[in-house]
């Protein structure tokens, strides 16, 4: 019997409504595996990025009406009034869905939140640079030009550089909001293939930007849909053997 992973982040009957009435979640109890990658799959306003807001407390910024419910990220309550949200979101990285870097060099990009947060060592933040480089399969296309302008990079090497970017403060997991909506194809493949090798590092929440995506890229998917969870599973079986009918005709395209 294949063991289940242990979990990372873990929603319980969780719960979101907006001012302006809509009930973005409803009721979800989910389990985010840790060293995973994470899909959250459903169609527009299935409540997949209020989600992904909620587990870093962006939802902090938004017109929230009411919540109720958990989100424990290991074991602790992050929606809890006391918690300290920028280091919850050291902990918690984000990507978004178009690539925002830093008017700053490449180099910059990666040791800003670094300086800011105090650490002023040249060698410890050359080492940084290096490290989230690499480790964003980035490295060998930008390390004799550090100093260029972020924006002289293609879309593909910017939203790696996002990527390169949330990993500086060694975060424990990186939320990805379609995070290859804007890409080529070979870009995203190249940004698949990364996240692929983070994952023995980081864990994943990864909304996709396509059912064939997530198909290729889940180690575990929930299908969410009007706020709602309607499955959860592993990848592979999420998508040759689902159980709800509303996966299957999601999965096959019959809406969405």
């Amino acid at each position: 019997m294949i063991m289940e992973p242990n979990k990372k982040i873990a929603v319980e009957k969780f719960s979101l409504e907006y001012l302006d009435g809509v009930k973005a979640l409803n009721d979800i109890s989910l389990a985010i595996y840790e060293n995973q990658i994470n899909v959250l799959l459903g169609p527009s306003g299935g409540g997949k990025s209020s989600l992904l807001r909620t587990i870093n407390r962006l939802n902090d910024l938004a017109d929230v009406k009411r919540t109720s419910g958990t989100v424990l990220l290991d074991g602790e309550d992050i929606l809890l009034p006391d918690v300290d949200v920028i280091d919850l979101r050291r902990r918690v990285g984000m990507v978004f869905s178009r690539p925002v870097v830093l008017p700053m060099s490449i180099r910059k990009n990666i040791t800003y939140s670094l300086e800011l947060s105090g650490l002023d060592n040249k060698e410890s933040l050359e080492n940084a640079v290096e490290r989230c480089l690499v480790q964003s399969a980035l490295w060998d296309e930008v390390k004799d030009r550090l100093d260029v302008s972020a924006y002289a990079l293609s879309g593909g090497q910017q939203q790696r550089l996002c990527i390169a970017r949330s990993l500086a403060s060694k975060p424990e997991v990186v939320l990805l909001d379609e995070p290859t909506s804007g890409l080529d194809p070979i870009s995203t493949l190249k940004v698949e293939e990364t996240l692929r090798v983070l994952r023995e590092d980081y864990t994943f929440v990864f909304v996709p930007s396509s059912i064939q995506q997530a198909a290729r890229i889940s180690d575990y998917c929930a299908f969410l849909l009007n706020g709602k969870l309607v499955e959860h599973l592993p990848g592979n079986e999420l998508f040759t053997n689902p159980q709800e009918n509303e996966t299957i005709e999601y999965v096959e395209g019959r809406f969405g």
